[in-house]
C-alpha cells in the first residue's frame, strides 16, 4: 500500500471536522481517502490512513459506514474501510487491518516493548517454579508436554525454552496489531495485544499483554468483562462472562466462560470450563469442569470430567506447594471427591470419595477408586463394562468444535489402543503377582495404599483379557484386508508389519498416542538442534498420521505374548481361534454395557416422576420424559453394533483359505 502526503484542501476539510494534528505532514494517506470521513480525530506522530468507505451491518439492522471518529491516534496506520468511533483516551502503536470495526473502547496502546504474551512463562504443576512452559501461539499440547513434563533431558528443554524465546524477542519493537475484519467493542484496557482476523472482544474490561490468534474459519470470542494478562487465545476460543485468566494459553475452541478463573495454567483443544477455578494444571484436550465449587490444582489432566465439588491439595504446609498429581486420559472424579497430591490416577478410571495416601492406580486402568470409611479400595477394569465409558469415547470426536484446518494438537480418540492395551497386560501380570504372592484363599489384597477385594481382582482380570482379545482381534481383522487368502505364505505377507516404529512401551503425549522410542528420537533431535519449532509441529503430525501402522507393529509384537505364536507361526486355524474370542469379547462387553444401561431405566431411577399421583402416572411419566428402554439410542447402537461386529467376524473368516 503506497501513502501520500495530505493536500491543503484535505487539510482544511479536516480542520472544518474538528480535526488536528502537531504536524499534518506526519499524516499521510492513500487513494481512495475521503476527508469527509474523518471527524473530531487528534493526529499524533506518523498516522497512515486507508481509503474510506465500507458499511458495517450491526444486530437489530443498524448499518455504519466506514468511518473515522472522536479518537486520538499516535504513530498508527488504519487499512482500508475501517470504522473507529469513541476511543475514551488513544490508540497508539498499532497497526489495524482492512474491515476492522471498532467503537467505545478507553485504550488501546502497544508500548513497543512487548512479544504480546508470546514467550510468558506458565508455572504449570509446581506453583514455585521447576516445570515452566514459556507459550507461544503454535504451541501444541504435545510440544508442551515435552517442556512440562521431560525436565530430565535438560538440553532438550533448554532448546525448545531457547527457540520460543528467541520467537518471543522478534515481537519487541514491532506495533500491535488488529486483524481484518476484527471486531473490538464497548472494551476498556487493550494493552500491547496482538488481535487476529474476525477475532471479536465485546465488553471485555482489561486485556494486557496477549496475542489472539482469530481466523475466519475459526474466530475468536472475547466477552463481557473479561480480564486475562498474559495470554494466548488460538483459534476458535471464547472466554466471556466474566472469566479472568492469568498467564494462561488457551487452545483452539477451549471455552472458559462463566466466571471462571486460572492462573498458571496451559488448556488445549476442546476445554470446557466454567464457574470453578483452576490453578496451575496442565489441562489436556477435553478437560471439562463445570461447578462452581470445582478447584483444579497442579494437575496434569486430558479427557477429565470432573464432578462437582472435585478438588485437589498440592500444599502439605511444610516447604510449599510444590506437589503435583495426574490423572490419565479419561478419569472422572464424582461429587465431592477429593485427591492429596502427589498421586496418579490410571486412564479412564473414576474416582469418588477422599484419598489422602497418594495412590497410583496408573497400572491399572479402566479402574474405580472409592473410599469407604477412610480406606481406599481400587476395583480393576470395571469401567471396561461401564455405558459411561463408551459414551464418553464416542462424545469425544463429535464435540470437535475446531473449525480450522489448521490443527495444531494431534489427538487420537481410540479407547483402546497400544497404550492402554499395554497398561492392561502389565496389569494382569501385577493382579497375578498380588494373587501369588496372597495366596488364592486370600479375601483382600493390599497394593501400595489401597486394598483390592478378591472378587474385583478376577473380575478386572477377566475384564482386561475381554479387552486385550477385542482390541487385538480388531487389528487382525482390519489386517487381513478384503481380499481373499490363497495360501500360508500370502497370509504371513499380509500379517508382517510395515512400518519399522511401534514395538515396546507407548506413550500418551497429551492426546496423541505414539511409541516410546520414537518420543524419545525426537527429544534427540531437538537437543541437536535438528528440529526447529515448526519441523517439530509436522513431526507429531506425521507420527499421528502413522499411527495405525505402528500400532499394528506392536500387536504383531504382542500376538506372541498373548496367543503363544509369532505372526510367522500363525496359521489359518490360529487366526480364525482369535476371531472367535474377538466375537466373544465384543459381544460379551456389549451385554454388559446393555445390562449397565438397563439400571437407567429400573424402577429405583422412577423415583420423582408422576409428582402428583406415583402410584398410576409415575410409568407414564417416566416414558414421556426418558422413552423406553429398548428405544434408547445408545441401546440401539450397542445391539447394531454386535450385529455389524459379527457380519464382520464372518466376513473375515471366509477370507482364510
Amino acid at each position: 500500500m503506497s501513502f501520500r502526503n495530505l493536500t491543503n484542501e484535505e487539510i482544511a476539510k479536516l480542520k472544518e471536522r474538528g480535526c488536528r494534528a502537531a504536524d499534518w505532514l506526519s499524516v499521510t494517506v492513500t487513494e481512495g481517502f475521503d476527508p469527509t470521513s474523518i471527524s473530531n480525530v487528534e493526529f499524533s506522530g506518523p498516522v497512515r490512513l486507508g481509503a474510506s468507505g465500507g458499511d458495517f451491518r450491526l444486530p437489530g439492522g443498524v448499518v455504519r459506514h466506514g468511518s473515522i471518529s472522536n479518537a486520538t491516534l499516535h504513530n498508527v496506520t488504519v487499512g482500508d474501510n475501517v470504522y473507529i468511533n469513541n476511543i475514551s483516551n488513544y490508540i497508539a502503536n498499532y497497526e489495524i487491518a482492512d474491515g476492522a470495526y471498532i467503537e467505545n473502547v478507553d485504550v488501546i496502546v502497544s508500548t513497543l516493548n512487548s512479544s504480546y504474551g508470546i514467550g510468558t512463562e506458565v508455572s504449570v504443576l509446581n506453583e514455585t517454579g521447576g516445570r515452566e512452559v514459556p507459550v507461544f501461539e503454535r504451541m501444541s499440547a504435545q510440544t508442551a508436554y515435552l517442556i512440562a513434563m521431560y525436565r530430565n533431558r535438560r538440553d532438550m528443554v533448554e532448546r525448545l525454552v531457547t527457540d520460543i524465546k528467541v520467537h518471543a524477542a522478534g515481537f519487541y519493537g514491532t506495533p500491535g496489531r488488529i486483524g481484518r475484519d476484527a471486531r473490538v467493542v464497548n472494551a476498556g484496557e487493550i494493552n500491547n495485544v496482538i488481535i487476529g482476523d474476525h477475532a471479536v472482544i465485546d465488553g471485555a474490561t482489561r486485556l494486557v499483554n496477549g496475542t489472539i490468534t482469530s481466523s475466519k474459519s475459526d474466530p475468536v470470542h472475547v466477552g463481557r468483562a473479561v480480564i486475562a494478562e498474559g495470554f494466548i487465545l488460538a483459534a476458535g476460543a471464547c472466554i466471556d462472562d466474566g472469566a479472568v485468566i492469568h498467564h494462561c494459553f488457551i487452545g483452539q475452541a477451549t471455552h472458559l466462560t462463566h466466571l471462571f478463573s486460572a492462573h498458571d495454567s496451559l488448556f488445549f483443544a476442546n476445554c470446557a470450563c466454567e464457574n470453578g477455578e483452576a490453578a496451575a494444571i496442565f489441562a489436556g484436550p477435553y478437560t471439562v469442569t463445570m461447578h462452581k465449587s470445582s478447584l483444579l490444582i497442579a494437575g496434569m489432566f486430558s479427557f477429565l470430567n470432573a464432578g462437582s465439588g472435585s478438588n485437589q491439595s498440592n500444599h502439605m504446609y511444610k516447604l510449599g506447594p510444590i506437589h503435583q498429581g495426574v490423572a490419565e486420559r479419561g478419569s472422572k472424579t464424582t461429587s465431592d471427591s477429593y485427591i492429596l497430591w502427589p498421586a496418579k490416577i490410571g486412564a479412564f478410571s473414576l474416582v469418588m470419595g477422599r484419598h489422602v495416601n497418594h495412590p497410583d492406580t496408573s497400572r491399572l486402568p479402566f479402574s474405580y477408586l472409592i473410599e469407604n470409611r477412610g480406606e481406599s479400595f481400587l476395583v480393576p477394569g470395571i469401567n471396561l463394562r461401564s455405558v459411561g465409558t463408551i459414551r464418553d469415547a464416542q462424545k469425544w470426536p463429535k464435540r470437535d468444535r475446531r473449525r480450522s484446518k489448521d490443527l495444531l494438537d494431534s489427538i487420537n480418540f481410540n479407547l483402546l489402543s497400544p497404550y492402554t492395551a499395554g497398561k492392561m497386560l502389565d496389569g494382569i501380570s501385577l493382579l497375578n503377582d498380588l494373587e501369588r504372592t496372597a495366596g488364592l484363599t486370600a479375601e483382600r489384597f493390599a497394593f501400595q495404599t489401597m486394598t483390592i477385594d478378591a472378587h474385583a481382582l478376577r473380575k478386572g482380570r477377566k475384564l482386561y483379557g475381554m479387552a486385550l482379545d477385542k482390541f487385538m482381534g480388531n487389528s487382525v481383522i482390519n489386517r487381513l484386508g478384503t481380499e481373499p487368502i490363497t495360501d500360508q505364505a500370502e497370509l504371513t505377507r499380509r500379517l508382517r508389519p510395515t512400518h519399522e516404529a511401534g514395538a515396546g512401551q507407548w506413550v500418551d503425549v497429551c492426546g496423541l498416542f505414539a511409541p516410546k522410542n520414537e518420543v524419545d528420537t525426537i527429544c534427540e533431535d531437538i537437543a541437536a538442534g535438528r528440529l526447529t519449532l515448526d519441523q517439530l509441529e509436522q513431526r507429531w503430525r506425521k507420527l499421528h498420521a502413522d499411527y495405525y501402522d505402528m500400532e499394528w507393529t506392536w500387536v504383531a509384537q504382542t500376538l506372541e505374548t498373548w496367543y503363544g505364536k509369532s505372526i510367522e507361526e500363525l496359521t489359518p486355524d490360529d487366526i480364525r481361534v482369535i476371531i472367535r474370542r474377538w466375537l466373544e469379547s465384543v459381544t460379551a462387553l456389549n451385554d454388559m454395557l446393555l445390562s449397565d444401561a438397563r439400571k437407567e431405566y429400573s424402577l429405583k431411577s422412577r423415583t420423582g416422576f408422576g409428582i402428583d399421583d406415583p402410584g398410576c402416572s409415575a410409568d407414564d411419566d417416566f416414558t414421556s420424559v426418558r422413552g423406553s428402554y429398548d428405544a434408547d439410542p445408545f441401546v440401539t447402537m450397542v445391539k447394531e453394533h454386535t450385529a455389524r461386529k459379527t457380519a464382520l467376524a464372518a466376513s473375515a473368516l471366509a477370507l482364510l483359505p
